[in-house]
């Protein structure tokens, strides 16, 4: 049986921080084993060069044909400003504490990513009454537009995507993207 992937969606950026393991389950045909925490079809085996290498093709020409410009002014928000921003729209009210053990960064990075986003006018940072050391996090109006015009733009970039392929493609393709996003080490 295949594990079940995490309910709550992670950042972008830790979609794509596992690494192959080389791992090799040496059981019957058909058969599942796990190695570690991992469940491995018995036929997994360490990938070729030329798998590797074709790998790194195919996800350079994707990022490369599917790259978004970023909708904010002058200079592009990072990755994790982001995340932050999708969490926090998510979140209303939250901490920078709780959109780091969302994020799995530390919290001066987080603290960091809070400053630019203030600077820039898309979140509101708000001391609260009772403990004048909490902060609450929510988007600003123009932080607001910011994530509906990110979110809109993804969407109609993975509608894309999927259109190109056949609806028993679509399955096959999310499942094993699935598989690696959610893979464990």
């Amino acid at each position: 049986m295949w594990r079940e992937a995490p309910t709550r969606p992670a950042g972008l950026a830790r979609y794509f921080s596992g690494r192959w393991s080389g791992n090799y389950a040496p059981f019957g045909a058909g058969d599942l084993a796990v190695v570690g925490s991992r469940p491995y079809a018995a036929s997994m085996t360490t990938p070729s060069d030329d798998q590797i290498a074709m790998l790194a093709n195919a996800l350079d020409t994707f990022s490369r044909r599917y790259k978004l410009t970023d909708t904010g002014a002058d200079r592009p928000l990072t990755e994790l400003d982001n995340q932050v921003l999708l969490f926090v729209a998510g979140h209303p009210s939250c901490g920078p504490t709780d959109v780091a053990r969302f994020l799995d960064v530390a919290a001066t990075t987080i603290s960091s990513a809070t400053d630019r986003l203030v600077k820039r006018g898309l979140l509101n940072r708000q001391r609260l009454e009772g403990d004048r050391r909490a902060v609450a996090l929510t988007l600003s109006e123009d932080g607001e537009a910011y994530v509906s015009t990110y979110k809109h733009a993804h969407d109609s970039l993975f509608r894309m995507m999927l259109e190109r392929l056949l609806p028993e493609e679509r399955e096959t393709f999310l499942h094993l993207i699935s598989k690696i996003a959610h893979h464990d080490d």
